[in-house]
């Protein structure tokens, strides 16, 4: 199976090269697209760079601005779509999804449309130098989300995801509004409703190591507040479910 991994950078110049030998390093039929939003560290042009050292691995999307995650992905799922790849892989610049786990992933969707990683499955963890407050957090939000909107996934703002390409075609990604983390609760939520089969594998979450997170806490609770949109704005496709 060929796969393209999506790859939003910003600020990444640390993390870049290393990610891209660990996956290529790795015994799978895969190419990355970078989808950059003009870091100021020069992310971009070591994305560049990389592109001409491994020609029609590696691909280069780079955006005007720093856009945020839904466009980000939105923007490198329709330029993934013009490639080659029977499925589509969002992943972390940073090292905090394992690319071990692609392999994985990979033997799981050929009995599935969507592979999650979670770390709220049995098997899950997140890294213990987490804040106590960002772990309860990110629980809460976990379980606010799955209330709310009745599905039955345990990590629905997991960023590392495998889906088929013709789900990705089929998504209504036009009707995609949420930015930043509510973003995956969006996807992933379209694609319950939509009666796609969708699992979950145990990984482990780590802290990166080099670079800023981009995690606050006013961003996680911005999520939980605009999950109550995500419920209102799908109640069309909901009625259909049902």
């Amino acid at each position: 199976m060929h796969i393209t991994i999506v790859l939003p950078t910003y600020n990444e110049a640390e993390n870049l090269p290393k990610l891209v030998s660990a996956l290529l390093s790795l015994p799978l039929d895969l190419d990355i697209l970078v989808v950059d939003d003009h870091s100021p560290d020069g992310t971009g042009q070591i994305a560049d760079g990389l592109s001409k050292d491994h020609p029609g691995q590696i691909a280069v999307l780079h955006r005007a601005k720093k856009g945020g995650l839904r466009s980000a992905y939105i923007e490198g799922f329709h330029k993934a779509l013009d490639l080659d790849g029977e499925a589509i892989v969002q992943m972390d610049a940073d090292f905090s999804h394992d690319p071990a786990v692609l392999q994985e992933m990979v033997r799981r969707i050929a009995s599935s449309d969507v592979v999650i990683g979670s770390r709220y499955v049995k098997g899950g963890s997140l890294d213990d130098r987490w804040a106590a407050w960002r772990k309860s957090l990110s629980a809460f939000g976990n379980f606010y989300a799955r209330t709310i909107l009745g599905f039955p996934l345990h990590d629905v703002t997991a960023g590392y995801r495998m889906w088929r390409r013709d789900v990705l075609q089929a998504m209504p990604l036009n009707r995609i509004r949420s930015s930043g983390y509510v973003f995956q609760v969006e996807m992933a939520y379209v694609a319950h409703l939509m009666g796609y089969r969708i699992v979950e594998i145990p990984i482990h979450f780590a802290e990166r190591v080099r670079g800023k997170s981009k995690m606050t806490l006013r961003i996680q609770l911005e999520a939980a507040v605009r999950t109550l949109d995500v419920w209102w704005n799908y109640r069309d496709l909901r009625r259909l479910v049902k």
